[in-house]
Protein backbone atom coordinates (compact mmCIF):
# COMPACT_ATOMS: atom_id res chain seq x y z
CA UNK A 1 0.00 0.00 0.00
CA UNK A 2 2.84 2.33 0.87
CA UNK A 3 4.61 1.54 -2.40
CA UNK A 4 1.44 2.27 -4.36
CA UNK A 5 1.04 5.63 -2.58
CA UNK A 6 4.63 6.58 -3.40
CA UNK A 7 4.16 5.61 -7.06
CA UNK A 8 0.98 7.71 -7.24
CA UNK A 9 2.59 10.74 -5.62
CA UNK A 10 5.60 10.77 -7.97
CA UNK A 11 3.64 11.67 -11.16
CA UNK A 12 1.68 14.26 -9.21
CA UNK A 13 4.87 15.86 -7.94
CA UNK A 14 6.35 15.80 -11.46
CA UNK A 15 3.27 17.48 -12.93
CA UNK A 16 3.34 20.09 -10.16
CA UNK A 17 6.98 20.91 -10.89
CA UNK A 18 6.27 21.14 -14.65
CA UNK A 19 3.30 23.42 -14.00
CA UNK A 20 5.40 25.58 -11.68
CA UNK A 21 8.21 25.96 -14.19
CA UNK A 22 5.80 26.67 -17.05
CA UNK A 23 4.19 29.45 -14.99
CA UNK A 24 7.63 30.80 -14.10
CA UNK A 25 8.64 30.67 -17.74
CA UNK A 26 5.54 32.60 -18.86
CA UNK A 27 5.97 35.25 -16.19
CA UNK A 28 9.65 35.66 -17.02
CA UNK A 29 8.76 36.02 -20.69
CA UNK A 30 6.24 38.71 -19.89
CA UNK A 31 8.78 40.61 -17.79
CA UNK A 32 11.50 40.28 -20.41
CA UNK A 33 9.16 41.23 -23.26
CA UNK A 34 9.71 37.99 -25.21
CA UNK A 35 6.43 36.30 -24.38
CA UNK A 36 4.86 36.83 -27.77
CA UNK A 37 3.66 40.34 -26.89
CA UNK A 38 5.76 42.03 -29.58
CA UNK A 39 3.82 45.04 -30.80
CA UNK A 40 3.07 45.22 -34.53
CA UNK A 41 3.94 48.16 -36.75
CA UNK A 42 1.34 50.89 -36.39
CA UNK A 43 1.97 52.42 -39.81
CA UNK A 44 1.56 50.47 -43.03
CA UNK A 45 2.88 52.03 -46.25
CA UNK A 46 0.47 49.88 -48.29
CA UNK A 47 -2.71 51.09 -46.58
CA UNK A 48 -1.40 54.50 -45.40
CA UNK A 49 0.86 55.78 -48.19
CA UNK A 50 0.08 59.39 -47.28
CA UNK A 51 2.16 58.99 -44.11
CA UNK A 52 5.34 58.32 -46.08
CA UNK A 53 4.97 60.47 -49.19
CA UNK A 54 7.92 62.87 -49.59
CA UNK A 55 9.29 62.10 -46.11
CA UNK A 56 12.95 61.60 -47.07
CA UNK A 57 13.29 64.86 -49.03
CA UNK A 58 11.64 66.94 -46.32
CA UNK A 59 13.66 65.15 -43.67
CA UNK A 60 16.81 66.53 -45.29
CA UNK A 61 15.36 70.04 -45.19
CA UNK A 62 14.41 69.55 -41.54
CA UNK A 63 17.95 68.42 -40.71
CA UNK A 64 19.44 71.57 -42.28
CA UNK A 65 17.02 73.79 -40.35
CA UNK A 66 17.87 72.02 -37.10
CA UNK A 67 21.57 72.38 -37.86
CA UNK A 68 21.09 76.15 -38.16
CA UNK A 69 19.04 76.32 -34.96
CA UNK A 70 21.73 74.42 -33.06
CA UNK A 71 24.64 76.33 -34.61
CA UNK A 72 23.43 79.91 -34.06
CA UNK A 73 23.67 79.87 -30.22
CA UNK A 74 27.06 78.15 -30.45
CA UNK A 75 28.34 80.83 -32.84
CA UNK A 76 27.22 83.57 -30.46
CA UNK A 77 28.87 81.73 -27.58
CA UNK A 78 32.13 81.49 -29.51
CA UNK A 79 32.03 85.23 -30.31
CA UNK A 80 31.34 86.02 -26.65
CA UNK A 81 34.26 83.88 -25.47
CA UNK A 82 36.57 85.48 -28.02
CA UNK A 83 35.64 89.01 -26.93
CA UNK A 84 35.81 87.99 -23.28
CA UNK A 85 39.31 86.69 -23.92
CA UNK A 86 40.35 90.04 -25.39
CA UNK A 87 38.97 91.91 -22.40
CA UNK A 88 40.72 89.61 -19.94
CA UNK A 89 44.02 89.69 -21.87
CA UNK A 90 43.68 86.10 -23.03
CA UNK A 91 42.54 84.51 -19.76
CA UNK A 92 38.97 84.13 -20.97
CA UNK A 93 40.13 82.05 -23.93
CA UNK A 94 40.78 79.17 -21.58
CA UNK A 95 37.00 78.79 -21.43
CA UNK A 96 37.15 77.39 -24.96
CA UNK A 97 38.20 74.15 -23.28
CA UNK A 98 34.54 73.71 -22.31
CA UNK A 99 33.19 74.72 -25.71
CA UNK A 100 33.14 71.18 -27.13
CA UNK A 101 31.31 69.56 -24.17
CA UNK A 102 28.85 72.46 -24.07
CA UNK A 103 28.12 72.03 -27.78
CA UNK A 104 27.44 68.30 -27.32
CA UNK A 105 25.21 68.85 -24.29
CA UNK A 106 23.29 71.60 -26.08
CA UNK A 107 22.70 69.42 -29.16
CA UNK A 108 21.51 66.45 -27.09
CA UNK A 109 19.27 68.70 -24.98
CA UNK A 110 17.81 70.23 -28.15
CA UNK A 111 16.91 66.89 -29.69
CA UNK A 112 15.70 65.45 -26.40
CA UNK A 113 13.46 68.41 -25.58
CA UNK A 114 12.03 68.85 -29.07
CA UNK A 115 11.42 65.16 -29.71
CA UNK A 116 9.99 64.86 -26.21
CA UNK A 117 7.56 67.73 -26.80
CA UNK A 118 3.86 67.16 -27.60
CA UNK A 119 4.68 67.63 -31.30
CA UNK A 120 7.20 64.74 -31.13
CA UNK A 121 9.33 66.63 -33.64
CA UNK A 122 12.25 69.03 -33.85
CA UNK A 123 11.74 72.62 -34.95
CA UNK A 124 12.91 71.75 -38.44
CA UNK A 125 10.56 68.79 -38.64
CA UNK A 126 7.61 70.91 -37.52
CA UNK A 127 8.34 73.40 -40.28
CA UNK A 128 8.05 70.64 -42.91
CA UNK A 129 5.14 68.78 -41.26
CA UNK A 130 7.01 65.72 -39.98
CA UNK A 131 6.94 63.90 -36.68
CA UNK A 132 8.75 60.94 -35.12
CA UNK A 133 7.01 58.00 -33.50
CA UNK A 134 7.94 54.59 -32.20
CA UNK A 135 7.21 51.73 -34.58
CA UNK A 136 4.05 50.89 -32.60
CA UNK A 137 2.70 54.45 -32.73
CA UNK A 138 3.72 55.98 -29.39
CA UNK A 139 5.10 59.54 -29.29
CA UNK A 140 8.78 60.14 -28.71
CA UNK A 141 10.27 61.08 -25.31
CA UNK A 142 13.38 62.91 -24.09
CA UNK A 143 15.78 59.98 -23.72
CA UNK A 144 14.76 58.43 -27.04
CA UNK A 145 15.19 61.78 -28.79
CA UNK A 146 18.70 62.26 -27.39
CA UNK A 147 19.73 58.68 -28.17
CA UNK A 148 18.29 59.06 -31.68
CA UNK A 149 20.66 61.97 -32.30
CA UNK A 150 23.60 59.92 -31.00
CA UNK A 151 22.56 56.99 -33.19
CA UNK A 152 22.50 59.22 -36.26
CA UNK A 153 25.98 60.63 -35.71
CA UNK A 154 27.44 57.22 -34.88
CA UNK A 155 26.02 55.49 -37.96
CA UNK A 156 27.09 58.32 -40.26
CA UNK A 157 30.55 58.54 -38.67
CA UNK A 158 31.36 54.82 -38.71
CA UNK A 159 29.40 53.71 -41.78
CA UNK A 160 29.83 56.89 -43.89
CA UNK A 161 26.91 59.04 -45.09
CA UNK A 162 26.14 56.36 -47.69
CA UNK A 163 24.32 54.52 -44.89
CA UNK A 164 21.53 57.06 -45.36
CA UNK A 165 20.71 55.36 -48.66
CA UNK A 166 19.02 52.67 -46.58
CA UNK A 167 15.98 54.93 -46.55
CA UNK A 168 15.56 54.40 -50.29
CA UNK A 169 15.27 50.61 -50.11
CA UNK A 170 12.52 50.12 -47.53
CA UNK A 171 8.84 51.00 -47.81
CA UNK A 172 8.69 52.90 -44.52
CA UNK A 173 11.64 55.13 -45.51
CA UNK A 174 13.44 54.35 -42.25
CA UNK A 175 17.15 55.04 -41.83
CA UNK A 176 19.57 52.66 -40.16
CA UNK A 177 19.39 54.35 -36.75
CA UNK A 178 15.58 54.40 -36.98
CA UNK A 179 15.60 50.62 -37.33
CA UNK A 180 18.07 50.19 -34.48
CA UNK A 181 16.05 52.36 -32.10
CA UNK A 182 12.57 51.35 -33.22
CA UNK A 183 11.52 54.79 -34.47
CA UNK A 184 9.83 55.99 -37.63
CA UNK A 185 9.43 59.45 -39.18
CA UNK A 186 6.10 60.15 -40.86
CA UNK A 187 3.99 63.03 -42.09
CA UNK A 188 2.03 64.64 -39.28
CA UNK A 189 -1.74 64.32 -39.10
CA UNK A 190 -2.45 67.61 -40.91
CA UNK A 191 -0.25 66.86 -43.91
CA UNK A 192 -1.37 63.25 -44.08
CA UNK A 193 -4.98 64.40 -44.15
CA UNK A 194 -4.27 66.83 -46.99
CA UNK A 195 -2.51 64.16 -49.03
CA UNK A 196 -5.31 61.66 -48.36
CA UNK A 197 -7.98 64.14 -49.49
CA UNK A 198 -5.95 65.07 -52.57
CA UNK A 199 -5.62 61.40 -53.53
CA UNK A 200 -9.39 60.89 -53.19
CA UNK A 201 -10.15 63.86 -55.42
CA UNK A 202 -8.38 62.23 -58.40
Amino acid sequence: MLVQTVKTSLPLARRARQSHFSVMSESQQRRSGFGGDVKPHAYDPMTQPELFEGVLARRIVAFLIDLIVISVPLIFLAIFLFVFGLVTLGLGWFLFVFYGPVAVIWALAYYGLTFGSPASATIGMRMVDLEMRTWYGAPCYFVLGAVHAIGYWLTVSFLTPFILLVGLVNDRRRLAHDMLLGTIVINNAERASLLRNAARSF
